[in-house]
C-alpha cells in the first residue's frame, strides 16, 4: 500500500499556505514534514484523513495504492491518525479501548485480534486495565495499538512523541516505526524535531522561503 498526496494548493482561511507539493510514501515508511507552526503542516494531515474544517481549501489529490481517495467521506479513507494525546476512552478498559477500534466479525476473531495487538506494543496482560492507572508511555502504546487494530490503508502521525521524555521517545519511536514497516503501512510524521525523522526517510521541509 503506497500513499501519494498531490497539493496544487492549500489555503486556510484565504490565507495561501503552499502549493506545487508531491509527496510519494512507500509502503511501510514514514515521510516526515517540518516546518514552523502555522505553516500548514496539521491543515495537511486533515486534508488527507478528510476531516479539514471548511475553512481549509485545498486543490489536488490523494491516492491510496493508486486509488483517489479524496473525493471519498472519511470513514471510507481507511486512514488512522495518532495525535501526541492519546485520547483513550476513561470510562473503558484497555480491553474495551481496543475492541472499539476492531472491525466488525466474529467475536472470537476480534478479541485475538485484540490480544496479538497488545503483544506486539508489549502490553500483555493489560486487557483489564483502566487507563487511568498506566503510565504516559503505557497510554502511548495503547494508542498505537489501537489505531492499528482500525487496520488503516495510511497512518497521519500528528507529534506523538512530543509529550514523552527522552528515552520514552525514542522507544516509541522504534516501535512506531518497526510497527509500520511490518505491517506495510505508510506514514507522514508531522514533528519539530529531527530525532523523530526515520532512518532512511524523507522528510519535507514546508513554510521556507
Amino acid at each position: 500500500m503506497s500513499l501519494r498526496v498531490e497539493v496544487r494548493s492549500l489555503t486556510v482561511a484565504g490565507q495561501p499556505l503552499m502549493a506545487g507539493l508531491a509527496i510519494e510514501v512507500p509502503p511501510g515508511a514514514v515521510h516526515t514534514l517540518m516546518g514552523p507552526s502555522g505553516c500548514g503542516k496539521s491543515s495537511l494531515l486533515a486534508v488527507v484523513c478528510g476531516t479539514a474544517p471548511e475553512a481549509v481549501r485545498f486543490e489536488g489529490s490523494i491516492h491510496l495504492d493508486g486509488e483517489r481517495v479524496d473525493g471519498l467521506p472519511t470513514r471510507r479513507r481507511g486512514i488512522g491518525i495518532l495525535f501526541q494525546d492519546d485520547l483513550l476512552f476513561a470510562h473503558m478498559t484497555v480491553r474495551e479501548n481496543l475492541l472499539f477500534a476492531v472491525p466488525a466479525g466474529p467475536r472470537a476473531g476480534r478479541e485475538a485480534a485484540v490480544r496479538q495487538a497488545l503483544g506486539e506494543v508489549e502490553l500483555d496482560g493489560y486487557e483489564s486495565a483502566d487507563p487511568a492507572t498506566l503510565s504516559g508511555g503505557q497510554r502511548a502504546r495503547v494508542a498505537l495499538a489501537r489505531a492499528l487494530l482500525a487496520r488503516p490503508r495510511a497512518l497521519l502521525l500528528d507529534e506523538p512523541f512530543a509529550r514523552l521524555d527522552a528515552a520514552l521517545r525514542g522507544r516509541m519511536r522504534e516501535l512506531v516505526f518497526g510497527t509500520l514497516r511490518a505491517h506495510g503501512v505508510p506514514a507522514l510524521l508531522v514533528t519539530h524535531d529531527l530525532q523523530d525523522v526515520a532512518d532512511g526517510g524523507r522528510v519535507t521541509r514546508l513554510g521556507e522561503r
